[in-house]
């Protein structure tokens, strides 16, 4: 009876999540998931999309890192793919909870239409004001408040390398999930000078 009421709780739960709408045009959350998904899917079209990263991670050839490499999928839900624009120097690996910083433009991938996107934003060009994040802790804000996604490329690259990054609102800034968009984000990343 307890794993029936239990089963039936998480029903109605799920029923919950899935009956919330955005206040903006009253759209179910599952729309906006689906909305999401034929965003990526229609930015993704554009490119070769390969389903795992090198074996050994290590990008060595043109045809691995570029401008006209392919993206790779990250995780098995395909809430990230990664395009290595330049892979960084071998060996230069970030360790749990080193201080790393940050530069980024991130483009609204629901803009996206023609290899053009309607839409951006961040600190790439910025002379001042870097962000940053403690690699791997998340019990801390800062390391939070960008979502799961900008990390995920130090677990197979060094930190001076530079990527294209799709990230659904699964890994994105908590402060967005609810509003389910996508986002390309162009990173680089670098230890504090000392």
């Amino acid at each position: 009876m307890k794993i029936l009421t239990l089963l039936t709780g998480a029903a109605a739960l799920a029923a919950t999540v899935l009956s919330l709408g955005s206040c903006s045009d009253d759209r179910t959350y599952a729309e906006l998931l689906n909305d999401e998904k034929y965003a990526v899917n229609n930015f993704l079209a554009d490119y070769c999309v390969e389903n795992a990263i090198p074996a050994d991670t290590v990008f060595k050839t043109v045809a691995e890192y570029g401008d006209d490499a392919p993206y790779y999928r990250l995780d098995e839900d395909g809430n990230m793919y990664m395009q290595v624009v330049d892979a960084g120097t071998p060996g230069d690996t970030a360790v749990l909870n080193e201080l790393i910083y940050f530069r980024f433009t991130r483009f609204s991938i629901e803009t996206y239409e023609d290899g053009e996107f309607g839409y951006w934003e961040g600190n790439e060009e910025v002379v001042t004001g870097n962000h940053s994040f403690r690699y791997g802790n998340y019990e801390i804000s800062s390391s939070y408040s960008y979502g799961t996604g900008i990390q995920a490329p130090l677990q197979y690259l060094p930190i001076d390398c530079q990527v294209n990054l799709v990230v659904k609102a699964a890994v994105g800034m908590p402060s967005e999930m609810s509003n389910v968009r996508p986002w390309l984000y162009r990173l680089r990343y670098y230890r504090p000078k000392s």
